[in-house]
C-alpha cells in the first residue's frame, strides 16, 4: 500500500474514494499484507545472517520476524472482531541478499519509515471516518513504530561506526543475540 499524491495504491492498483474508508477491504487487506511482507522481510534477513556467520544478528532479526507475525494478526483479529472479512493476498518475495549487516539495517529502517507512513495514513481515515475502535487499535500501531523506528536507527547507527569485520562486529552480534521475545 502507497500513498502517492493523495491516491493509495495497493501494488499496482489504485483505490477510488469508496475503498479509502478504512472499513474497506482494500485497506484492511493491504496493511495485514504489509505486516506479512514485513515479517518476510525480517526473516530474509535473519537468513542472511545466519549466512555470513552472525547468529545474534539471525536472532535479533527472528525476534522481529516473530512480532511483525504478531502485528498482522492484530490488525487480522480487528477485523473479524468488528464483523469483516479478510483475504490474503500474496506478499511479494523481500530481497535476499544484502552488501551488509550496515546495507541490511539501513534497509529495515526504511522499510519501518514506510510502516510508520501506512499507518499514520490509516490513522489519519479513522479520525475522519470517527471510527473509534479503529483509532484505539491504531493508536497502539502508532506508539510501536515509533519504538520499531528507534530500535533499527540505533543499531543502523551504532554499526556505521565498526568495521564490517572484527571484534566490534562480533560483540554486536553477542549483543543482538541476547535480545530477549517482548510480550506482546
Amino acid at each position: 500500500m502507497i500513498l502517492v499524491r493523495e491516491h493509495l495504491f495497493v501494488g499496482e492498483q489504485r483505490l477510488d474514494d469508496a475503498d479509502l474508508r478504512l472499513t474497506s477491504p482494500g485497506i484492511r487487506l493491504a496493511q495485514v499484507k504489509e505486516e506479512l511482507y514485513s515479517a518476510y522481510l525480517y526473516l530474509s534477513m535473519s537468513a542472511y545472517c545466519e549466512g555470513i556467520n552472525l547468529p545474534g544478528f539471525a536472532h535479533w532479526m527472528r525476534l522481529q520476524f516473530h512480532e511483525e507475525t504478531n502485528h498482522a494478526l492484530k490488525l487480522f483479529d480487528h477485523v473479524y472482531n468488528r464483523g469483516g472479512k479478510v483475504i490474503l493476498q500474496a506478499i511479494e518475495q523481500p530481497p535476499v541478499d544484502f552488501r551488509s549487516p550496515v546495507d541490511m539495517f539501513q534497509q529495515a529502517l526504511d522499510h519501518e519509515k514506510k510502516v510508520t507512513g501506512l499507518i499514520n495514513h490509516l490513522y489519519g481515515l479513522a479520525v475522519k471516518e470517527s471510527d473509534y475502535a479503529a483509532q484505539t487499535m491504531l493508536q497502539w500501531f502508532v506508539s510501536e513504530q515509533v519504538e520499531e523506528e528507534k530500535n533499527a536507527s540505533q543499531i543502523w547507527e551504532q554499526l556505521k561506526m565498526v568495521p564490517e569485520k572484527g571484534a566490534a562486529l562480533l560483540m554486536m552480534d553477542k549483543h543482538l543475540g541476547s535480545r530477549a521475545a517482548s510480550a506482546e
